[in-house]
């Protein structure tokens, strides 16, 4: 009687064992050729940890997809512990994509996917393309290249910009002159000043380009204007001058208007205001002024306001 006791006890506590052992571990499934997220998702629900241990190139497993793995298919392990994985980086070689008619950053996408590296980047004007579109590419679409190689791109800057011939802005008024500019497609460049007696204040003793020059749309038109003198190498924005209120008021609308405002001394040239405003609201600047400091205001990238201010 004993015995069979003994016997029963035992053959219950094999049994447990046996139970709770199984519970502990999990036969290893067979990932080769798998997608790495179901692989992430099947071991997760296995309690096992993924690892990827490397990856390399195969021409028969697809990019992302499992070469091989440890612990082989089969095998009880326990649970908590790493299945590691070489990863498919896919076939060395790769059929080169076609990029025309695509900008550099689109290019630089396929590039990514295709882990290949931009190479030189060249840019010319064209009658065809539009600006910042892709004319060509070495090595060309369709050839089989290895990955990893770079490839030189020609871009597009658009038909080459227009030309005109240079106004005559002589003897013209500063406001005048900057509205001519503005109207030529061309753009405000730096403002000297000199002192002439003979000639009417604030109209315009010299320009660069000179009158009848062709010159390109955007350039730049530097002009000299008849004032007193100005700051002698000094800083607008650290003197000692005084300021000016300036008010801009924002005529009624739908639409914010975008409000640039610059100043040009003969010690200093730059922006003091850049922004989005609201119809109908103020613009209110102090200006920093000494001697004579012309402020330009843009509305919408459209000169609408020249004021000077002298101390």
């Amino acid at each position: 009687m004993g015995l069979f006791i003994l016997l029963a006890g035992l053959s219950a506590y094999l049994t447990l064992s046996l139970v709770i052992q199984s519970e502990d571990s999990v036969i290893v499934p067979n990932f080769d050729g798998k997608d790495v997220v179901y692989v992430l998702e099947v071991l997760t629900e296995l309690g096992l940890n993924t690892k990827v241990q490397g990856s390399d190139y195969s021409e028969t497993i697809p990019k992302n997809h499992v070469i091989d793995q440890t612990p082989r298919p089969g095998a009880e392990i326990k649970k908590g512990r790493d299945v590691k994985f070489i990863i498919s980086k896919g076939p060395k070689s790769v059929l080169m994509p076609n990029l025309i008619g695509l900008s550099p950053p689109q290019a630089r996408i396929i590039f990514e996917e295709n882990d290949l590296c931009q190479g030189n980047l060249a840019r010319i004007h064209d009658e065809r393309i539009p600006n910042e579109n892709v004319i060509a590419q070495v090595p060309g679409s369709g050839r089989m290249v290895q990955r990893g190689q770079c490839v030189d791109l020609l871009v597009s800057l658009g038909p080459r910009p227009g030309a005109s011939k240079m106004p005559d802005l002589d003897g013209l008024s500063l406001e005048d002159a900057l509205l001519t500019i503005e109207s030529s497609n061309l753009i405000n460049g730096q403002i000297a000043t000199a002192n002439q007696k003979k000639r009417p204040r604030n109209v315009i003793l010299e320009q660069q380009p000179l009158q009848g020059h062709r010159v390109i749309v955007k350039s730049p038109v530097n002009l000299v204007v008849n004032r007193k003198n100005g700051i002698q190498n000094g800083d607008l924005l650290r003197s000692v001058g005084r300021g000016r209120l300036l008010r801009y008021q924002i005529p009624p609308g739908l639409l914010k208007r975008h409000i640039r405002v610059t100043i040009q001394s003969k010690g200093y040239s730059g922006e003091i205001f850049d922004d989005f405003v609201k119809p109908g609201q103020d613009v209110w600047l102090i200006i920093p002024v000494v001697q004579e400091t012309i402020v330009l205001v843009h509305e919408d990238d459209k000169l609408t306001l020249t004021k000077v201010f002298e101390d």
